[in-house]
């Protein structure tokens, strides 16, 4: 069965890349090019990694923490937190003047 039907790779392919060492969409991509046309199979390859043992992807960790995952996935943690991003400190601002176009 075809997973990227861009560069017309297989089920297949993807596994053995797999089973070669491949642990991530991207790794994938760099032996086969799936993933990296229009997108659209990048799903069906986390899932097959996922299967294979593979880090779950992201939508899988977020349906764990919904309650809609499988229970083989209920146990991967939550992401951490994001850290707070450093604003400027106020101060007076400059005002904006218009150029002149000659």
């Amino acid at each position: 069965m075809y997973v990227c039907m861009c560069h017309a790779v297989t089920e297949d392919q993807v596994k053995k890349a797999i089973d070669g060492g491949a642990g991530t969409p991207r790794q994938i991509a760099k032996g086969c090019k799936a993933g990296t046309d229009c997108g659209s199979c990048v799903r069906r390859i986390q899932a097959l990694l996922g299967e294979h043992g593979a880090r779950p992807c992201p939508t899988a960790r977020l349906a764990a923490k919904l309650g809609l995952a499988d229970p083989e996935v209920q146990d991967v943690p939550a992401p951490a937190a994001p850290k707070p991003v450093p604003t400027a400190p106020a101060g007076p601002i400059a005002p904006v003047v218009p150029l002149r176009v000659a």
